[in-house]
């Protein structure tokens, strides 16, 4: 209650607390990095739900904001090291929200009749990461592309054993025909939920920088 009391009362002193703390930094890696594990392990290899090239994008931009926040808890105070996590998260925030959108675009031309030949032109299994880095190479369970975009359902291999929650999920997002957040209703498809988490993160980046610049503005005006 403290502190949102403190946040109606002054909200440009308390975001720019709280920017300044590691809480917010860490809270933002974990999250990140917390889906891009749950990709990784629970949905590719548990579920057999192979990975497309914007869905390695997308996992690449959530481990830039990874690395970012991590730098700048070291030391939010630090100028320098805060203009790295901000300036790595922001990239990694717009260039995955970028991803987000055009996967869901690929998504409902290739679940579509007319447009159908549009999703097959926006994918690829030789991915082209940013600044030239090989990670398809580096780290191909990762980064190699062995889906198809747009095609999120489970693809089980015909010897594979499969146990009873994981044969349970797996009927689930099948019957679906792909990943959803609520899998009955088909509501909310994978490509959405990626953009909602990077539209929060940059909405909140957004917030942090605004109160920063402000204090900063405040900080001078009072010197001057």
């Amino acid at each position: 209650m403290g502190l949102i009391r403190d946040l109606f009362s002054s909200p440009s002193e308390t975001l720019y607390r709280w920017q300044n703390k590691r809480f917010l930094w860490l809270l933002m890696a974990v999250a990140m990095g917390g889906l891009v594990i749950i990709a990784h392990s629970f949905f590719q290899i548990y579920l057999y739900m192979n990975p497309c090239e914007q869905c390695v994008y997308i996992r690449f931009a959530m481990l830039i904001m990874v690395f970012g926040s991590l730098i700048a808890a070291i030391n939010p105070k630090n100028l320098l090291l805060k203009l790295f996590g901000v300036i790595s998260c922001f990239y990694g925030a717009v260039t995955g929200l970028q991803y987000s959108i055009k996967l869901n675009r690929i998504h409902h031309a290739v679940h579509g009749v007319d447009d159908a030949l549009f999703g097959v032109q926006g994918c690829s299994t030789d991915p082209s990461f940013p600044f030239g880095l090989p990670l398809a190479k580096w780290s191909p369970e990762w980064f190699k592309p062995t889906g198809d975009c747009g095609y999120d359902a489970p693809v089980v291999p015909l010897d594979a054993q499969l146990d009873s929650v994981q044969k349970w999920f797996i009927d689930m997002y099948v019957q679906a025909d792909g990943w959803y957040l609520i899998p009955s209703l088909k509501f909310i498809n994978m490509a959405q939920a990626c953009a909602l988490a990077f539209g929060l993160c940059l909405i909140i980046l957004v917030i942090m920088i605004i109160a920063w610049i402000m204090k900063i503005v405040a900080e001078k005006r009072i010197m001057a």
